[in-house]
This record gives C-alpha cells, sequence and structure tokens, in this order.
C-alpha cells in the first residue's frame, strides 16, 4: 500500500509542478512550485522504485496519470483546450499502461515457474 500512496504523491507533486510552469509564464513567483514539485516527484519516485515497483511499471502509471491530470486541470484552471481526440489519446496512454502490467506480471509468474 505505502509504494502506491508513494506513487499518488508522485503524481500530485508531478502535476503541480507541471501546472505551477504554466503559472510561471505570468507570475514568475510560481517558479518554486515548478522546482518543489518536480524535484518532489523524482524524489518520490525513486522511493517508489526502492518499494520494489518496477520502473516500467511506476514511470508509466506516473506519466499516463501526470499527462492525464495535467490535461484536465490545465483545461480547468487555464482554459487549454481539452477535446474528445485528446481524450481518447489519454485513455490509449491509460490503456498502454495496463497491458505493460500484464505483460510484466506474466513475464513475473513465468520466471518464478522457470526457478
Amino acid at each position: 500500500m505505502k509504494k502506491w500512496l508513494l506513487l499518488g504523491g508522485a503524481i500530485i507533486s508531478e502535476t503541480s509542478g507541471s501546472l505551477a510552469l504554466r503559472a510561471a509564464l505570468d507570475h514568475p513567483a510560481w517558479y518554486i512550485l515548478v522546482v518543489a514539485g518536480y524535484l518532489g516527484a523524482l524524489v518520490l519516485l525513486a522511493a517508489v522504485l526502492d518499494d520494489g515497483v518496477g520502473i516500467g511499471l511506476a514511470y508509466g502509471i506516473w506519466a499516463a496519470f501526470g499527462i492525464t491530470l495535467t490535461a484536465i486541470f490545465g483545461s480547468l484552471i487555464f482554459g487549454d483546450p481539452f477535446t474528445v481526440l485528446m481524450g481518447i489519446g489519454i485513455v490509449l496512454v491509460i490503456g498502454g499502461v495496463f497491458l505493460v502490467e500484464i505483460g510484466a506480471q506474466k513475464a513475473s509468474e513465468k520466471r518464478k515457474a522457470e526457478a
């Protein structure tokens, strides 16, 4: 459970940094949150990896949810466009991460069976 909370924190931290980057274009003080957000995201992602989650899965989930949340909140907060095509792309990214997880589980089961 701890590893998923850490990963959730990394996703929120990275999304906050990305949104702050957009805000910093108009108000440079937001750059403080940009640095803190990205630094926090990387520290938390490292903790997730240290807790045993594979890099492909952790990075895939981090990226997929980061893209999704940034696009949604960018649209809500800054009025950035959000189209049906973008929504389809996000669904495809999340589906790809799901397939990576299934593949990782199958490979793990195969390794255990061979051992």
